[in-house]
Formats: structure tokens, sequence, C-alpha cells
């Protein structure tokens, strides 16, 4: 019934081609075929992001998720499978553009043919199309007989591009603006002296994980279970909500608001960010005299961005010594990337005290297979770890698997990689460890649902009862798992917070 709807956009080719002369009406024909062409593209990129992102694609700064995507695939799926993707990608964009121009003129040629016929029609289904506009006719719910989506769907694209266009003039106001960027280093971060911050991002734990869904309960159980665990071994830990800045993917987008403190939402904002001199944690932990580090196993490759964070080293997978097999997403196992930061950093005799974000990814898309706890006196090098030998093949994964199935393996690497952290906790912590760990987004839609918010859980542990002492006007909830009415607060704030609870000073004071 939806597709009985009556297309403005036809009406009006119909018209003009029946008017005007051969030559303006080939011309016509032409940029109407592009035009459709260039719409069915980006309904399919809506799609998609729909599906990955839950929200519409933004045509001027979403291609910079494109060589991502690209890498996703090839770790995911490999080498030939990623470039016959983008082989195909092009290819089936330049068919729709050359056939979708080959039928309109198609077209055009039969209504100039049969004019009279196509004269009534158009004048009857315009009739009909504004009495339905007027009445607000309706065959299904939310599918209007009187339709205009091509021209809302440009209109819409349009109105983005041009917002995206201020935006870039505006958001650069922003950095001029940093409260902290003249503050001297004898007045940042005083009430964390001595101690060794870990920021930790676990990959795609949202809110949906604990709350609201057939993957919750067992997570909420591990979590508990946890607090307990730490409890009795004198640590405690408050929780709480942040939201993200982005949903499905993009982890650097969440990654770069929580350090820089504005709201990084797309590629061109984050490039704005990493060309700019704004003070992140990384940096007001390194001007107070911290060692500074950015542990990420999932980087291949040099990351020039990285400059702009202020990291004294980045270990990337390939310094950070593994080798055993990877896993999913050829993602090395988050208990070996904690492992990794105890040998290189907290196992030397004299040094500094550390801030590190460490990234865990064994949560990342698309969940299979998992890795297992092991003991962590036995870790070595990896190479006991046997990433995805005897596993489900993992090009099933996600796709062409039961929604149920995807849970299932989206909740089990949920639980590996905070068991990860409580086990490290129990087995390496001191009273110098400040461990904050926090989802960097919530699941692609697959696991959410659509529309199913950006909120991610956050938690801050520590043994001193001196740090979270500093942070008791926050209303944070007491231990590893935040619940329903835990504070919400968007992923922008935290980093302005932070610094002003453990003592951070803005401007020269």
């Amino acid at each position: 019934m939806a597709f009985l709807r009556i297309p403005v956009e036809a009406l009006v080719a119909g018209a003009l081609f029946v008017v005007l002369p051969p030559l303006a009406r080939r011309v016509v024909a032409v940029v109407l075929g592009v035009l459709v062409g260039l719409v069915t593209a980006t309904k399919a990129l809506d799609m998609g992001f729909f599906a990955s992102l839950d929200r519409p694609f933004d045509p001027m700064s979403d291609w910079g998720f494109l060589p991502p995507a690209v890498d996703y695939l090839e770790r995911t799926y490999g080498h030939t499978v990623a470039v016959l993707a983008v082989i195909g990608a092009i290819a089936l964009a330049a068919a729709v553009l050359t056939l979708s121009t080959l039928s309109v003129l198609r077209l055009s040629a039969l209504a100039v043919r049969h004019r009279t016929t196509t004269i009534r029609a158009v004048g009857a289904l315009g009739v009909v199309w504004l009495l339905s506009a007027v009445l607000g006719a309706h065959l299904v719910a939310g599918e209007p007989v009187a339709a205009y989506t091509a021209v809302g769907l440009g209109y819409g694209k349009v109105t983005q591009a041009v917002a995206d266009i201020d935006d870039e003039a505006t958001f650069s106001e922003h950095f001029a603006n940093d409260p902290y960027a003249s503050t001297p280093p004898q007045a940042l971060l005083t009430g964390l002296r001595g101690k060794n911050v870990l920021l930790t991002f676990v990959e795609s734990y949202g809110r949906v994980a604990i709350q609201d869904s057939d993957i919750a309960a067992p997570v909420d159980a591990l979590l508990d279970a946890g607090t307990v665990s730490l409890r009795s071994a004198g640590y405690s830990a408050r929780s709480a909500f942040l939201t993200s800045s982005t949903a499905g993917g993009g982890s650097w987008l969440a990654h770069s608001t929580v350090q820089s403190g504005l709201w990084i939402n797309n590629a061109q904002r984050y490039s704005q960010l990493t060309a700019s001199n704004r003070l992140t944690l990384t940096s007001a932990f390194g001007r107070a005299g911290w060692q500074t580090a950015a542990i990420l196993p999932a980087d291949r490759r040099d990351w020039p961005e990285g400059a702009f964070y202020g990291y004294n080293k980045i270990i990337d997978s390939r310094t950070l010594g593994y080798r055993g097999q990877p896993y999913s997403f050829q993602s090395i196992p988050d208990q070996y990337t904690m492992a990794a930061v105890q040998r290189m950093y907290f196992a030397q005799p004299s040094r500094q005290a550390l801030f590190a974000e460490i990234d865990l990814v064994s949560s990342h898309a698309p969940w299979e297979p998992a890795p297992s706890l092991v003991g962590w006196n036995g870790i070595g090098d990896g190479s006991g770890f046997t990433g995805a030998s005897g596993a489900t093949d993992p090009t099933s994964a996600v796709f062409g698997q039961a929604v149920s199935t995807v849970h299932a393996d989206y909740q089990r690497t949920i639980e590996y990689s905070l068991n990860t952290l409580i086990q490290y906790v129990r087995t390496y912590g001191d009273n110098n460890l400040v461990l904050v760990f926090l989802g960097d987004h919530q699941p692609a839609p697959i696991v959410t649902g659509e529309g199913a918010g950006r909120d991610v859980p956050i938690t801050i542990v520590a043994k001193d009862p001196a740090v979270l002492s500093q942070i008791s006007e926050w209303g944070w909830q007491d231990g590893l798992r935040p619940h329903a009415d835990a504070p919400v607060w968007r992923m922008d704030t935290f980093r302005d917070r932070f610094l002003a609870a453990f003592g951070s000073h803005p401007g020269g004071r």
C-alpha cells in the first residue's frame, strides 16, 4: 500500500516533458536522471547509517567514516572481501546513476510519444495529489498519498550541508573559551597527585548492556558481584551515565569529546579539534607532571591526530608485543592489553605517576568469537590465546545471525571486558590506582533497537577514600552499576567537572 503514493516529482517531470522542446527536454531528463540516482544512493546511505549508527547520512562530514568502514571489513572479513566491497560499491553507484539517467530519458520519450495520455494522467493525478495534500490522506500510517519524498530528502540534505558550513565557521570559537587553557601546572589535578589514573574505554558498552534489555540481567549480576568483590578488597566505586556524542560506531568522536570537553559528533568537528591547541585531559595530566600514554590495541597504522592529545607515548598493536592469534575485529584480547600496561609501566621499580587512555576492543562488533579469561601469570606474550581457532566463522557474525544470537554474542564480550577490569584491579590494584572506565557509545541498532538513546555507563574505582570523597557532590551511585535513576551528564561536560573536582583551578589562579 505504501507504493500507491503519488510523488509530486513525477508529476512535475511529466508536465515538463510534454511542454519543453526536444533539446531542453533531453537536458532536463539527464539532470533529473542524475538527481534520481543521487537520491537513490543517498537513501541507501541513510539506510546503512541508520542500521549502524542510528542516524541518517550527513553529506558534508560523514565521508570520514568510509576509511574506518573499509578497515572494519578488512579486519573482520579479510583483505579480498574489503577490496571487492569497495569495487562493488563504486560499480553499483555508477550503475545506479547511469541506469536512472537512461530510464528517465526513455520515460521522457514515451511521454512525448503519448502526449495526450500523459497530459490527462498528469492532470488527473495532480488533482488527486492536491486533494490528498489538503485532506492529509494516508493509505498507510506515516505515508501520505501526496508524496514529496525526494524533494524532502534533497531539502534536508542541503539544509544539513548549510548547517555544517555554518558550524565549521563558529565551532572554532569554542577553542578560545577554554577556562583551563591558562591554568599553571601547579594548579592542575592537585587532588590526584601520586595516583595512577587509567581512563579506560570499553567498546560498545552502552546502557542497553545493563538496563531494559534481554542482555542486562547477567551483566548486572556480574557488576554487582564485582562491587562486592572489590569492596572486600578495600575498593569503592561510583557510577553514573554519560550521553555519548555518537552511537553504533565512531569511537574516536566519543574519546575526543571526553578528552576535550567539547561536543565532537562528526568528522568535521574532529578535524577542527585535532588541529587546535585545546587542553585535553591527557595534556592536563602531562602539564601537572604525570607520564602520559595511549594504549591502542586496535590501531595498526600511525595516528597523526594523536599528537593533539599530548601523549608522551602511543602504544598500538605493533608495539604491544602480542604474539597470540587475533579475535573478532582482528583484535588483541583485553586481558592481554591490561597485562601489557602492568608490565610496561607498573612493574618498573622507579617511575612517574601514569595517566593512560586505554581502549579495550574485545567487545567490538561483530562480537564473535570472544576471548576467555586466563590466569594473569600465564599471559606472557599472549601466544596462549588461540583467537578464532575452532570458533564460529566471523563472516557469519551479525549478518545472517538471529537477533537473539547477536545479543548473546554482544553480552558475552561485554561480560569479558568488564570482568577483565574487575580482575585486573583485584590482581594488580593498590592504594594509588584510580580506574575510570566507561563506554564509548551504544552498540548498533541490531542490539539496542531504533531510537534507544546514547547513554553509556561510567564508573570510577579507587582504594584511597580521599579520591571518591572529592566527587561526593556529583551524586553518583555507589558500586559498579548505575541504576536507572543515576545522574546523566552530557559527555562533553566530563572534562571540566573532573578537573574541577580534583583540584584544578580555571585561569591563572
